[in-house]
């Protein structure tokens, strides 16, 4: 696969910004071909504390995408929770208008809902889901690895003295954190509307048993199993970890990617 490093202006955050984008490599032959590649795509989100390189640095994302005929961008959001931030960037806006606009402009991408699939872990496993039930006719399927799916927890305090610390971090990207819950922003609300629409994706989650976001993740499997969703659940061993991320991610493709689902790649012109 071919590695990207795209770094562009983003009009929406008015500064400059990274993303890597890998791409299937077409031989000497395919590329004299007269039939232009149109790559179905994964947005692969990153967590609270990394970056767009944190994908290739800690896991073996080249080597599972091989072979699917896939493109990967992983887009750098900051501390956003992938939201418009009361004080702060335009996130939201930033990866679910921008980045795709910029990706299809720059590579040959499929914009069509069945060739566009969103993954994260953590904060970019909350991202992931937003994106795809707020957004369900652009995407087929959506995978959480170990998310935050829970905001409504995560914006309240629990007694502990770090507590303040990330209250104020939670008020600079949501701003009022009384009005988080049944908002845009609360998953558990976006999957009952979505649940009544007839567009609806296929959601993906996992979450280690030993992760501190094991209670949050139940409690959502729980709520959205109630829903007419399609939703496929793992849990095992496993901690808020690379190694159980670099692990999960290659049950997701293949659960986004199943075996016997031949996709060519190409599309006529």
């Amino acid at each position: 696969m071919i590695l990207n490093e795209v770094n562009f202006f983003s009009e929406v955050l008015t500064l400059r910004s990274t993303m890597y984008v890998l791409l299937p490599q077409r031989t000497l032959a395919e590329t004299k071909s007269q039939r232009k590649p149109k790559y179905r795509t994964l947005y692969l989100l990153h967590g609270h504390s990394d970056d767009h390189t944190a994908w290739m640095r800690w896991s073996s994302i080249e080597k599972y995408a091989e072979g699917l005929n896939l493109a990967v961008v992983m887009p750098a959001v900051n501390l956003s929770f992938y939201t418009d931030m009361a004080h702060g960037g335009r996130y939201w806006t930033f990866i679910s208008e921008e980045v795709p606009a910029v990706v299809r402009e720059l590579f040959s991408l499929s914009d069509k809902r069945s060739d566009n699939f969103v993954a994260g872990l953590s904060m970019g496993g909350y991202g992931a889901f937003k994106l795809a039930l707020t957004h369900p006719d652009r995407y087929a399927a959506a995978a959480s690895l170990s998310g935050a799916v829970d905001i409504r927890e995560a914006v309240k305090a629990h007694g502990d003295p770090m507590d303040e610390v990330w209250l104020a971090e939670m008020r600079a990207i949501f701003g009022d954190l009384s009005k988080v819950p049944n908002s845009k922003h609360d998953l558990f609300t976006l999957a009952k509307k979505v649940s009544k629409l007839p567009v609806k994706p296929r959601l993906y989650q996992c979450c280690g048993t030993e992760d501190f976001l094991y209670a949050d993740n139940v409690r959502f499997r729980d709520y959205v199993r109630k829903l007419p969703l399609d939703l496929t659940y793992e849990e095992g061993p496993g901690e808020h970890v690379w190694s159980y991320w670099d692990k999960m991610i290659q049950n997701a493709l293949a659960w986004m990617f199943p075996k016997g689902k031949d996709f060519t790649g190409l599309i006529g012109i």
